[in-house]
């Protein structure tokens, strides 16, 4: 039976998403304020082991509803699974830490929109998609000077904004090669057990990056930390594991294009529950024109429903 592609049946479970990943800058952001608060001073293998953390119990969370993970994950080259693992979780969040770090976290959430930007440039070169249309080169151009015009004036609490823009911009690209090695594996492994060993595996590895700060875990790990990390954790599980399942459903061009909401839940919650930040003029401008090239470049993608493409 095919998939229904009306906006109707995809937006609740995208804006769902965004609005889990929203949470996330906010959280991180305040976590980082409780160790500072604490005096505590902390550096890189502090991050990675707080997203190691995070991100194997996300990863335990969601092979524990798989079906049938362990025959899956048999079933699957273990190559092809290590990339997806590497590139969505590993690569992603060694980058997306220290950018949160340094950088506010509204920037940090509008910045998530360079995404969809990667995806467009690197579907035709490592998915077998359409080479970009002119309308989408003007759209990536616009949103450029929105990223620009964004990084260049944040805000109070920005930081230090251009680092952050391209630890950020790293960060995306990772995500969106995780997308394409997720396309990869869909014949042999579940969206669910696919994601739980990414998120596991790559969780592992940012633990053993921040291996450093294991001896002083009961410092950093305050009750009120324990309880961030667990909603973070939760919202890796269903968030990541609803949006490879709707990449399941739906065109994945299709999906890129709804992704204009997760900058939007990004930096709307940072500045809403984050104290120190308040958006700068060069922020609200550049937001505006990403979203608008977000949504010019979705116009001028075709929907090819998943039973007319060949998995990549």
């Amino acid at each position: 039976m095919e998939a229904d592609h009306r906006w109707f049946r995809v937006l609740p479970g995208v804006l769902l998403c965004a609005l889990l990943w929203g949470s996330a800058f906010p959280c991180i952001k305040t976590v980082y304020a409780i160790w500072a608060k604490q005096g505590i001073e902390t550096g890189l293998a502090d991050y990675w082991w707080f997203a190691g953390v995070r991100f194997t119990l996300a990863g335990a969370m969601l092979l524990a509803v798989a079906r049938r993970p362990w025959a899956e994950f048999r079933a699957t080259r273990f190559p092809k699974l290590a990339g997806f693992a590497l590139t969505q979780t590993f690569g992603q969040y060694l980058l997306f830490y220290l950018a949160i770090a340094v950088a506010s976290g509204s920037l940090a959430g509008l910045l998530t929109s360079t995404g969809s930007f990667w995806w467009i440039v690197l579907a035709p070169l490592l998915a077998g998609g359409p080479w970009p249309t002119r309308r989408q080169w003007l759209a990536l151009a616009v949103g450029g000077a929105g990223i620009t015009l964004a990084t260049a004036a944040p805000g109070a609490g920005a930081g230090r904004p251009w680092l952050g823009a391209l630890l950020m911009i790293g960060a995306t690209g990772m995500g969106a090669l995780g997308v394409i090695q997720f396309g990869r594996l869909r014949p042999t492994i579940g969206a669910r057990a696919a994601t739980g060993f990414s998120l596991g595996g790559g969780g592992l590895l940012l633990l053993v990056c921040g291996a450093a700060a294991f001896p002083r875990a009961g410092l950093l790990m305050s009750p009120a930390v324990i309880g961030i990390t667990c909603w973070l954790s939760f919202v890796s599980a269903a968030a990541f594991g609803l949006w490879n399942h709707l990449s399941t459903r739906h065109p994945v061009p299709l999906l890129a294009g709804y992704r204009f909401l997760i900058p939007i839940c990004g930096m709307t919650e940072a500045l809403v529950f984050l104290p120190g930040e308040s958006a700068g003029p060069g922020l609200l401008a550049g937001a505006a024109l990403v979203i608008a090239s977000l949504v010019m470049a979705q116009l001028a993608v075709p929907v090819i429903p998943p039973a007319a493409r060949e998995n990549p």
